[in-house]
């Protein structure tokens, strides 16, 4: 990977509880330090700083300030998990070198996965969605038999558009892709806004057997039903590759996002689909998209960020 940025080191400090003992940890404690061996798979987080992505899509740009921004919200959160966490840095996209970018952060992906590590991506626009499926292919092409690969996207848009690669395109390219090898392409999109999707993607959606649910359907009384579909979908992948876009949240929890959501899909609901997909023994790649510090306030959106990559550690 190209150097960060952003001094890595830096960004892992925060308080220090010597006095009350060894359980006493925090994030920054822990992030690239030994622990006692155990059977559980170590995460390995990658940031993704881009803007190219968002800036082609007529976004509001900031997103390549996202991974430094999750880092520092994450160090000074207690530890309670029981995976090892290696911090891998940055890729870096110089200007508008978007496709570089993308490939430089397929390598790094599938590095991890060969390690048999758990990879996290940490966005970045959503255009990260299209480097990190290129890692996951590669490594899939490498095995002896080529998994069938489910997409859970938590979104409010589809980015199914077509045209040149940006930040509202990477699932229609993974699409292509699939089409292109004779792969099956398995794609959920759960927390869809209406008003920000127009009927064309609705159109394309259909024509691609995407599953999606609309905000409106992602209440906590739909839960038992949700679990229900996204059961049958996991039935079907032999690996899950979980995305989530900050901005499937309400604008009030996700404000530093590039598009905030009107209405969004309640952080409760978005918590028990995640517990579901971490739950399940296929997750093999996760990333957090559009994290954009420019635009948040209280860092609320990189605390709920945080939040949610605090999970996956156990």
């Amino acid at each position: 990977m190209q150097p960060s940025t952003y001094p890595i080191g830096p960004l892992w400090q925060g308080r220090i509880d010597a006095e009350e003992g060894p359980q006493a940890k925090r994030w920054h404690d822990v992030v690239n330090s030994p622990l006692a061996p155990t059977a559980v798979q170590p995460l390995a987080l990658i940031g993704f700083c881009c803007d190219a992505g968002v800036f082609r899509n007529q976004g509001r740009v900031g997103a390549s300030l996202g991974p430094a921004a999750l880092r520092q919200a994450l160090a000074n959160n207690a530890w309670h998990g029981n995976r090892a966490v290696f911090d891998l840095g940055d890729v870096v996209c110089q200007g508008d070198q978007l496709e570089a970018a993308q490939a430089e952060l397929s390598k790094a992906v599938a590095e991890q996965l060969a390690l048999a590590r758990l990879p996290v991506v940490f966005g970045g626009g959503h255009e990260v969605a299209f480097g990190s499926w290129q890692g996951l292919r590669q490594r899939a092409l490498g095995m002896e038999k080529v998994p069938r690969i489910g997409i859970l996207n938590l979104d409010a848009h589809f980015d199914l558009r077509a045209g040149l690669s940006s930040s509202g395109t990477p699932f229609r390219q993974i699409a292509d892709d699939c089409q292109t090898r004779g792969w099956p392409f398995q794609y959920a999109c759960l927390g869809i806004a209406p008003l920000s999707n127009t009927a064309a993607l609705f159109e394309r959606a259909r024509g691609l057997n995407v599953w999606w649910r609309e905000d409106r359907q992602m209440e906590p009384a739909h839960l038992p039903e949700i679990y229900t579909q996204l059961g049958d979908f996991i039935a079907r992948c032999d690996q899950l590759y979980l995305s989530i876009c900050l901005d499937v949240l309400p604008a009030s929890v996700a404000p530093g996002v590039s598009a905030p959501a009107t209405a969004g899909v309640a952080l409760a609901v978005v918590e028990a689909i995640m517990d579901a997909a971490i739950a399940c023994g296929k997750l093999t790649l996760c990333e957090i998209a559009e994290l954009n510090p420019r635009f948040d306030i209280d860092a609320r959106t990189a605390k709920v960020a945080a939040r949610l990559v605090a999970k996956l550690a156990g």
